[in-house]
C-alpha cells in the first residue's frame, strides 16, 4: 500500500491566512517560499502553476523617459528626445523569474496554454519624440506603458516528504508587460525655475 500523500499552502507575502490539508508542521519547519520555488522542476516530481481568472490589465504611472530639453533662446523650438524605456516582470513573493531554477519556465508555459499569448519576460520601446518648448521652458517626454497582472497559484508535488508533506502550494502574483504592450507617451512643458535660467548659456 502506498504511503498516505499529505499535502500543505505556503502563503505568500500577499496572503491572508494559511491552509494546511495534513497536521500542521511547526512555523520553524515549514520551508520558506524561496526553498520551495527551487524545488520547482529541479527536485519535485511534478511542479505546475495554475493561473486563477483573467489576467488584470493596468496602466503604469506617468514617469520621464530620456533627458529634458531647455530652451535658453528667445524664441520657439523644437527639440528631438531620443529615449529607450524597459519593463520587466516581478512577483508578490520578490523572487527572480528568469533565474531561480524552474519556475518561471512553468509559469510561462502555463500562461500560454490558459491565455494563448506568449509571456514576456520585458519589453523595451524605443522612439524619437518632439517636443516644442517656449523661450525659457522645459520640455521632457513621459511614458505610461501597459502592464498585467496574473494570479495563481503553484502545484508542487514531492517523491518523498519535502518537511512533512507531499504536496505543496504557493499562490503567487505575476506582473509583466501587456500581450499588445502599447503606451502613452506625452510631451510636457514648464517654465524654468530662476536657476536653470542662470545657467543657460
Amino acid at each position: 500500500m502506498s504511503p498516505r500523500r499529505t499535502s500543505a499552502v505556503l502563503v505568500s507575502a500577499f496572503s491572508l491566512a494559511s491552509l494546511a490539508f495534513a497536521p500542521a508542521a511547526s512555523a520553524a519547519d515549514e520551508p520558506t517560499t524561496r526553498e520551495l520555488m527551487e524545488q520547482c522542476d529541479n527536485g519535485t516530481d511534478s511542479c505546475v502553476f495554475h493561473p486563477e481568472g483573467q489576467p488584470e490589465y493596468y496602466t503604469e504611472d506617468r514617469h520621464v523617459v530620456g533627458d529634458p530639453v531647455y530652451n535658453c533662446t528667445d524664441g520657439l523650438q523644437r527639440f528631438s528626445v531620443e529615449w529607450s524605456d524597459t519593463t520587466s516582470q516581478s512577483n508578490s513573493v520578490g523572487l527572480s523569474m528568469t533565474t531561480e531554477a524552474g519556475f518561471g519556465k512553468v509559469f510561462a508555459v502555463a500562461y500560454e496554454q490558459s491565455y494563448e499569448h506568449t509571456w514576456e519576460e520585458s519589453h523595451t520601446e524605443s522612439q524619437t519624440t518632439y517636443v516644442d518648448t517656449e523661450p525659457n521652458q522645459v520640455g521632457s517626454v513621459e511614458r505610461a506603458a501597459q502592464m498585467q497582472k496574473v494570479q495563481g497559484t503553484y502545484e508542487l508535488h514531492f517523491g518523498d516528504k519535502f518537511h512533512d508533506h507531499y504536496i505543496w502550494y504557493v499562490p503567487m502574483e505575476v506582473t509583466g508587460p501587456a500581450p499588445d504592450p502599447t503606451s502613452a507617451v506625452s510631451q510636457h512643458v514648464r517654465d524654468m525655475t530662476e536657476e536653470e535660467i542662470s545657467q543657460c548659456p
